[in-house]
């Protein structure tokens, strides 16, 4: 499987070896693919794998948010629209199928898609032919639709929020991928991975993770997946002002014990800006004061982080 490690799935454990071997035929085979899995575990990662290692690799691979999709617009964005079709159309627009044509459009979040949306979906994937809006031509489309969800789609069928054609439409081939908690040993592996990464990123010597450290990492139930553990190495390893890397949030709990005589809100409000200040001042210091380089670093979005530093009084070089 280490041709898969160019895409960042990364684990020995026997549950996770058997879903890349399940994704390796998946790949093997052109149909649409139902991507299962909790938040966090790699479901774009998969799909993307699924896409450059099949016989349409050359082509596009395009994602889409459903969840982000406006349902006034979804259809013109999948399908485009002709020029004054509505009234901002001011110019004609392909849409996403026809861009992926002879490649792959990646739905994620597909359970977000509204009654309309799963509507104009099931017609395109009845035979890939579709209209753009504001035109009579039917068009086609030789595009794969690999989709993904964290949410059961059988409940959602069964609570009459999800279509049940459509899912009998998307769930030809389904790939799980499985949590975190149930990958033994892969959270260690992972870690180091994400040190080296980031050391390489950052352009760092090289760092180690500390006994104490490696021990509560393997203690943790991990909700957020591989996501947060990913988040955590990067936080840890911003933070981290030494070669061996530490807990990032264990300097912040004697400030946390010792607030008890307080109420529980108020201390765990004080904590949180105090690892905020603390944080934000490191990546600051990291990136000499730049908030464009340091709000990347932090991997938060440039006015949010903007206003955090002038929420805290720290000062920033201009840009």
């Amino acid at each position: 499987m280490t041709d898969l490690l160019r895409f960042k799935l990364i684990g020995s454990s026997e549950r996770f070896q058997a879903a890349l071997t399940h994704l390796r035929k998946v790949a093997g085979v052109d149909a649409t693919v139902l991507i299962q899995g909790e938040t966090g575990t790699g479901k774009e990662l998969a799909a993307r794998a699924i896409h450059y290692t099949s016989k349409r690799s050359e082509r596009p691979f395009l994602p889409v948010n459903c969840g982000a999709l406006a349902e006034a617009l979804l259809e013109s964005e999948l399908f485009g629209h002709e020029r004054g079709a509505f009234t901002d159309a001011k110019s004609a627009s392909a849409g996403l199928v026809a861009e992926a044509d002879g490649g792959t459009l990646f739905l994620d979040e597909v359970d977000a898609l509204s009654p309309k949306a799963q509507a104009a979906m099931l017609r395109f994937l009845q035979d890939r032919s579709y209209r753009r809006v504001g035109s009579a031509q039917t068009r086609h489309a030789h595009v794969r639709i690999i989709v993904a969800s964290n949410a059961c789609l059988e409940d959602l069928v069964n609570a009459r929020q999800f279509r049940r054609d459509l899912l009998y439409r998307l769930n030809v081939l389904t790939l799980h991928m499985p949590a975190l908690r149930e990958r033994a040993g892969d959270v260690l592996e992972l870690a180091h991975s994400f040190v080296t990464r980031f050391c390489h990123e950052y352009r760092q010597p090289a760092r180690t993770l500390a006994p104490e450290f490696l021990a509560d990492l393997a203690n943790q139930e991990w909700p957020g997946n591989v996501r947060e553990l990913e988040n955590t190495i990067h936080r840890a390893f911003l933070l981290g002002d030494g070669l061996e890397l530490r807990h990032p949030g264990l300097a912040a709990e004697p400030a946390a014990i010792q607030a008890t005589a307080i109420p529980f809100k108020e201390a765990k409000a004080h904590a949180i800006a105090d690892f905020e200040r603390r944080y934000i001042g490191e990546v600051l210091r990291k990136s000499d004061g730049n908030i464009t380089r340091a709000a990347q670093m932090a991997g938060q979005d440039r006015s949010a982080f903007g206003k955090m530093v002038r929420k805290h009084g720290l000062g920033a070089a201009a840009e």
